[in-house]
């Protein structure tokens, strides 16, 4: 009988012992343990907007410098990104993908617009965080009620949009307006931020056209705003059809003068349209800037342009030298190690999305002085500052005070 009595309480403590490893495995955080911390995302390596894939490459190669010194709190930081062709309809398969198969703990810096928008419904659902997303859309800080666990990171569109309207009416007040863009949400935004910085003066807007993604050239759509006799070019597109307007403008003999959006106006970006066209094609072109550009003279002997070819030169293969798009990247993940560290050794997912709506950076290395990065559970926006800057001679020369983006 006591035997029997012995065997019953055995096999209650072993069914206990079960039901409580179990419920330790239901309520453990994906994608972290003792040692690591697993985060995924999509970028463009391949496809129509393949010169982003340094903004992974640039987040990596930081974590990999990061994990050579100790890490977040012990663990090292593994980055698994995976190229979407900047397509959502591949994007969608491939975060669920490293959501339910991989466990992520989080999805980071996927890029574009409409891809971060394909994926948000879901991961909020599923209280998977959305970090630092590659886009100025501003549904990331207005929606933010909604979509709790999605958070972008770069400046808003509308905003970049309404201080190149506002610089329009200030010192080209007869300006005839042409805008070529993405017809997406990234460039009705733009337009719609443009629109709003000329207030009144909307009217200076002459013309507007836009392309596809999958469209193989702009051709048609310059030569349509040069017909229009524009004198003032946005140029609100990435950085395969910013190229191809200054050569098909050059083709045509036409030289407006062009505003390049933020996304596409990389040095090494400017670099390649002044060989597809002409240097005087270039000259003068009109941006906004955020973070340090690598072969702007200014920053020769800057240290944290040194880490970042440090950096990359021991993590990268020393690819992406002169590329603006790698410090991109490195500033991203520079904010995303803060964010962690700030939500502390017991690493939830609720934890880094109240670390990351929390930020007060001032110690970004790879952004402009005086830029921060800032938020708070109603301030969504965290690159709120920019400013502007020209063309000149090759590369670009900031003018003016901080700018802020709103």
């Amino acid at each position: 009988m006591r035997a029997m009595k012995g065997r019953v309480l055995f096999g209650v403590l072993c069914a206990l012992a079960v039901v409580s490893a179990a419920s330790a495995g239901g309520t453990a955080t994906p994608g972290v343990t003792s040692k690591q911390i697993l985060i995924g995302g999509t970028t463009p390596l391949s496809g129509p907007a393949s010169a982003y894939a340094a903004v992974a490459k640039g987040a990596n190669a930081y974590f990999s410098y990061v994990n050579d010194h100790g890490g977040v709190f012990g663990r090292k930081i593994e980055y698994k990104y995976v190229d979407d062709a900047y397509d959502p309809s591949q994007t969608i398969p491939k975060v669920r993908d490293l959501v339910q198969n991989d466990k992520v703990f989080a999805i980071y810096n996927v890029l574009g617009t409409q891809q971060n928008l394909a994926i948000r419904s879901y991961l909020n659902q599923l209280k998977v965080p959305q970090l630092l997303a590659a886009t100025g859309a501003s549904t990331w800080g207005t929606d933010y009620k909604k979509y709790p666990w999605t958070i972008g990171y770069q400046p808003s569109y509308r905003g970049e949009g309404a201080i190149y309207g506002r610089y329009i009416v200030k010192n080209r007040p007869k300006a005839r307006i042409g805008i070529l863009y993405q017809n997406d949400e990234y460039g009705k935004e733009l337009i719609a931020g443009l629109e709003r910085g000329l207030g009144k003066k909307t009217k200076l807007i002459v013309s507007k056209q836009g392309y596809d993604v999958t469209d193989n050239d702009v051709k048609s759509q310059v030569a349509r705003l040069k017909s229009k006799k524009v004198d003032t070019l946005m140029v609100f597109a990435t950085p395969k059809f910013a190229i191809q307007s200054f050569s098909s403008a050059r083709q045509l003999g036409w030289r407006p003068l062009v505003f390049v959006n933020a996304v596409a106006s990389a040095s090494n970006t400017m670099t390649i349209a002044a060989l597809s066209s002409s240097k005087r094609q270039v000259e003068g072109a009109f941006s906004i800037a955020f973070f340090k550009d690598p072969i702007n003279p200014r920053w020769k002997n800057d240290k944290a342009v040194s880490l970042f070819r440090t950096i990359l030169k021991k993590y990268n293969g020393g690819q992406g030298l002169t590329d603006s798009y790698n410090v991109y990247g490195m500033s991203s993940a520079f904010t995303l190690v803060d964010a962690l560290k700030h939500a502390g050794k017991n690493l939830t997912r609720a934890g880094v999305m109240k670390a990351v709506t929390h930020l007060n950076e001032r110690n970004n290395p790879f952004l402009l002085p005086g830029v921060t990065v800032k938020t708070s559970p109603t301030d969504h926006f965290p690159i709120a500052q920019v400013r502007l800057e020209r063309y000149h001679n090759g590369s670009w020369v900031y003018f003016g005070p901080l700018v802020s983006v709103g």
